[in-house]
């Protein structure tokens, strides 16, 4: 008796994966997504993030198919070290935030805030970088702070997940903080 019984099913699923049809991405999904959705759960603790590393799991097992290697380990094995990433790069998005939150309330906190209005350049440049991200991130952005909406207003006017608007609005004030410091670094004397 084998001790791997769909041995032969798993196989058909690994070509058909690599070879890049899209029904083998459905039937990996269906089948391994309760898996890497509970792994991701028990390390972010939080629904949202772990629906986004199961997404963002999925996704990049599929962009990177061909490097997958059916000699090497099963197909299985191969997506929930995906997840594992996934997962790790979620903890390090959080760590990320915290330490902008804190360098926020440091910024509040200080007790010589001048209130200068920013200049023009600022404002050229902060819509210069809004429009580099990607379109849907963009609107979100565009809600977020020139609209002062919350992120379930915009999930609802936008129709979109809470986690999803979320992650949208973390993955941009990260991307817009990176490039903002880069452009201000290339400007000091």
């Amino acid at each position: 008796m084998s001790l791997r019984p769909d041995t032969d099913d798993d196989a058909r699923l690994e070509r058909r994966f690599v070879e890049g049809d899209e029904r083998a991405l459905e039937d990996a999904y269906s089948r391994w997504s309760p898996l890497v959705y509970t792994l991701a759960l028990r390390s972010l603790g939080d629904i949202p993030d772990a629906e986004d590393a199961t997404q963002r799991t999925f996704v990049k097992a599929w962009q990177s198919r061909e490097r997958y290697d059916p000699d090497r380990a099963r197909l299985v094995a191969w997506i929930v070290g995906i997840a594992k990433h996934a997962i790790a790069d979620a903890h390090e998005a959080r760590n990320r935030i915290r330490r902008l939150d804190a360098e926020l309330a440091a910024t509040a906190n200080a007790t010589e805030l001048v209130a200068e209005p920013p200049d023009i350049a600022d404002k050229l440049i902060m819509a210069d970088e809004i429009a580099r991200l990607e379109p849907e991130a963009q609107r979100v952005v565009r809600l977020a702070f020139y609209d002062d909406l919350t992120h379930i207003q915009i999930a609802d006017r936008l129709e979109l997940p809470l986690g999803t608007v979320k992650s949208h609005i973390r993955r941009s004030l990260f991307r817009l903080r990176t490039r903002l410091e880069v452009t201000y670094d290339a400007h000091r004397p």
